[in-house]
């Protein structure tokens, strides 16, 4: 394989980092040991970057293809690809995916798979069997199948057969990643598309099962309420026969254990509770308040700054298909973007699809479960798990008639099995999403959302007729009775679930006579909505989107864009003027005289969290600490780290809980936080408040996994970059320790009026090949708010074009 690039055309600085990386393979060793075969030694780390590089030029025979197929990569490295059948397009979908991100779609095969321990070793066997327990398919694969859509078996099939192709194709000649890490180049089967281990951690509330149960019986109902409000109101009360004892770190881990993304090297510092860092932004504009007469649509999921990013961009052309957008790197289609007639995105909607189901053992016989009045034997299916270094483990997984059983308290003879929709067919998330590109019309829309089943999402919608439309999805249990909000004794039978809420129970609208309609994660239910959930993310980012909307006239993609890069905090703007009525002295001493200035720009400051802001370093310092301080108020001393309670006292909850407080006993609370806060803040960044900046405490990195030392982190990672917004603002740059950990990296915007006037963003870049001419060229625009056009028309791909290669048949 060529490189695109030669060594010579390198900067000196890039030359440095790869000549500095040859240390990896020495330094690296004892972390990235593998299993069969062993780990490459890579003698010449710049010879192994280039030539593993994938050629984006050219002609490449690929064994498989009908026809020619042709990829134009845009200056951007977004990949145009024009085909003559769908047969070839997705063929070719999976080879291109496969050229720029086939390790990180390696490693989450492995990791959905329940096959980590092979590469990571024996602490990974539990993590795996978990995985394997949870999130495989166990029914009929036919039906499974029929769930996404007319076809999609004969799309997955040829999809991998394009991985396939590019795996022959390298030889054996391990990418670099492979190499560094250990891993064996293998061929891919469709059926590894249908794991559904991604989509655990964001279909329910099971961990918070743990903490809410912690919460309610170490310090009682009404600090529970106060910390933990049901969202909308409800009684949680622990249900009758629940064993709360049994309620403990096991059961948590193995929980957390689930679908664990691999960690090579040290395990990275968990983000603190309080971080508030999940969340997306999404909105449609009708015609009536735009520029164009047609409508806008706006769409920023938010995840993890890994590197490679999670969203991949790909436009896809063949006869009977015409869309463009974003698609996670192992599948096919697209999840988020547009066709020819319809635009969407999408933002996480918080159905709680998982139940804790507390199951009675038989003393006499612990593979039996009480069912009513008597016993029934667990299902048991053994499995055979490889461990790095040639050894196999003997894994033993279990069911009841709830579900998996993810951890056994054999001292009380009990056993906890997790009930979730992810057993159902047809939950692999996103799998769904090439149902939605095929759609042309708000009707047709709908009918393909029956068949995206998880994650719970908002879905936002816009025509080229002048529609817009919102529905809430995916499978949302009906209870029997109770919450869902705490675990569930199992034996009676009382807690079950007797169906799922149809779309027309979850929440929609279509062409609102307001112009305009957005989510941002908070709680869209409305009255004779059915309730699926209890836990929502803060409404502030959702309401200061509405505040932008609703005054709107003459809406655009400019807009849109400033809308999705607004830094307003909206609890800056309930929280700062609470230190009007607090005093800090007379300015005698250096401290009051500190703390007093820092009040002083803090009162004039502007609210936005910009990054040359000094008022937006004192507020965030500010509030982190009013937060902690709030929660210790409310808890007994000593108490506030038992239990991960903090996160929802960071929102709303802070700002209710501050304005529910006696007027003297809040003046206390904050002054007290304010002064620590500037005082810490005085240590970081200096003695002089006016002096401040929000970038200088507030950064984001883009790391990657196999950055396990000096010259891996300057290989692979990229960053650290001073950032502006916070958790709360609509540009979501949440984490602990003013460290940004997730937030958006793709953005859309359409315009239905012209839809090569659509714009994105995808960092760091498309490609995850270090030393690929796209493997972060996109990251100084997205830093600096800045975007790519979007194209579509072939017209505008021509213009933009900087890459052609052709895939031809091999035969």
């Amino acid at each position: 394989m060529g490189s695109p690039s030669p060594e010579a055309s390198r900067s000196p600085r890039s030359r440095g980092v790869i000549a500095r990386a040859t240390s990896l393979a020495v330094a690296s060793a004892a972390v990235l040991t593998a299993p069969a075969p062993a780990r490459e030694t890579v003698p010449d780390f710049a010879s192994r970057a280039r030539a593993s590089l994938a050629r984006i030029e050219g002609k490449i025979e690929a064994r498989g293809l009908a026809a020619p197929v042709e990829v134009i990569r845009d200056r951007w490295g977004i990949p145009h690809i024009y085909a003559r059948s769908e047969d070839d397009l997705f063929f070719a979908q999976g080879y291109v995916q496969a050229q720029d991100r086939l390790f990180q779609m390696e490693l989450w095969r492995r990791q959905t798979q329940g096959r980590l321990a092979e590469l990571l070793g024996p602490d990974w066997v539990e993590r795996d069997r978990l995985t394997r327990l949870v999130t495989r398919p166990r029914g009929d694969l036919d039906v499974e199948w029929a769930s996404y859509g007319p076809g999609m078996r004969r799309v997955a099939e040829r999809f991998v057969a394009g991985i396939n192709a590019y795996v022959d194709g390298l030889r054996n000649r391990s990418p670099l990643e492979f190499a560094l890490a250990g891993l064996a180049l293998e061929h891919w089967s469709a059926e590894d598309l249908l794991a559904r281990a991604e989509a655990f951690g964001m279909s329910g509330n099971a961990q918070s099962e743990v903490a809410r149960v912690l919460l309610l019986h170490r310090f009682g109902r009404t600090t529970a309420g106060l910390l933990r409000p049901p969202d909308p109101p409800v009684a949680w009360d622990t249900p009758p026969g629940l064993v709360v004892e049994a309620v403990d770190d096991g059961l948590a881990a193995a929980l957390a254990g689930i679908g664990a993304a691999p960690k090579f090297g040290a395990e990275p510092k968990a983000a603190a509770a309080g971080a508030d860092g999940d969340g997306s932004n999404n909105w449609a504009v009708a015609g009536s308040r735009s520029r164009s007469g047609k409508p806008v649509l706006a769409n920023d999921p938010h995840r993890a700054l890994d590197h490679p990013s999670l969203r991949y961009l790909v436009h896809l052309e063949a006869p009977g298909l015409r869309a463009i957008g974003a698609v996670v790197p192992w599948f096919p289609g697209i999840a988020i973007g547009h066709n020819e007639r319809i635009g969407w995105g999408l933002t996480i909607f918080a159905i709680d699809a998982q139940d804790l189901v507390q199951e009675s053992l038989d003393p006499t016989d612990p593979e039996r479960y009480r069912v009513g009045a008597g016993f029934e034997r667990m299902r048991t299916f053994r499995e055979t798990i490889h461990v790095r270094g040639g050894s196999r483990v003997e894994a033993e997984l279990k069911f009841t008639r709830h579900g998996p059983v993810v951890h056994e308290d054999r001292a009380r003879h009990l056993a906890w099995a997790l009930r979730w929709t992810g057993s159902e067919p047809g939950t692999a998330g996103y799998l769904a999403g090439l149902s939605l590109a095929r759609a042309t019309n708000w009707p047709e829309f709908r009918e393909a959302l029956k068949r995206w089943k998880m994650p719970g999402e908002n879905f936002v919608y816009a025509d080229v007729d002048g529609h817009i439309g919102y529905q809430a999805t995916g499978l949302a249990p009906i209870r029997s009775q109770g919450s869902g909000l705490l675990p569930v004794p199992g034996a009676s039978g009382d807690h079950s679930w007797t169906g799922f809420a149809s779309l027309d129970e979850l929440p929609h609208a279509f062409d609102p006579p307001e112009g305009f309609l957005a989510t941002a994660n908070h709680n869209t239910l409305r009255p004779g909505d059915r309730v699926v959930g209890h836990e929502w993310s803060s409404a502030f980012r959702s309401r200061r989107i509405l505040e932008v909307l609703g005054e709107a006239r003459g809406f655009g993609v400019a807009e849109s864009k400033d809308l999705q890069q607004d830094v307003v905090s909206l609890p800056a703007r309930e929280i700062v003027p609470l230190l009007r009525e607090v005093s800090f002295g007379d300015g005698a001493s250096e401290e009051e005289r500190l703390v007093s200035a820092a009040r002083k720009l803090l009162l004039a400051w502007n609210h936005r969290m910009e990054r040359d802001s000094p008022g937006a370093a004192i507020f965030a310092a500010f509030h982190a600490r009013l937060t902690a301080d709030y929660v210790a108020s409310v808890l007994p001393p000593g108490a506030a780290a038992e239990v991960e309670i903090v996160r929802s006292a960071a929102g709303e909850v802070l700002v209710t809980g501050l304005g529910r407080a006696d007027a003297s006993r809040r003046d206390l609370l904050v002054a007290g936080a304010f002064r620590a806060a500037i005082l810490e803040l005085a240590k970081r960044l200096g003695g002089e408040p006016s002096r401040w900046s929000w970038g200088a405490l507030h950064h984001a990195q883009f790391t990657h996994r196999l950055a396990v030392d000096e010259a891996s982190r300057a290989l692979f990672n990229r960053g650290p970059l001073a950032r502006p917004g916070s958790a709360f603002t609509v540009n979501q740059t949440g984490g602990a320790d003013f460290t940004q950990t997730g937030g958006a990296t793709f953005r859309q915007i359409l315009d239905l009026a012209d839809w090569d006037a659509s714009m994105a963003t995808s960092a760091p870049g498309q490609s995850g090949q270090p030393g690929s001419p796209h493997f972060s060229d996109l990251l100084s625009l997205w830093a600096e708010g800045e975007y790519f056009p979007l194209a579509f028309s072939r017209e505008k791909v021509e213009e933009v074009a900087a890459h052609r290669l052709t895939l031809v048949p091999d035969h």
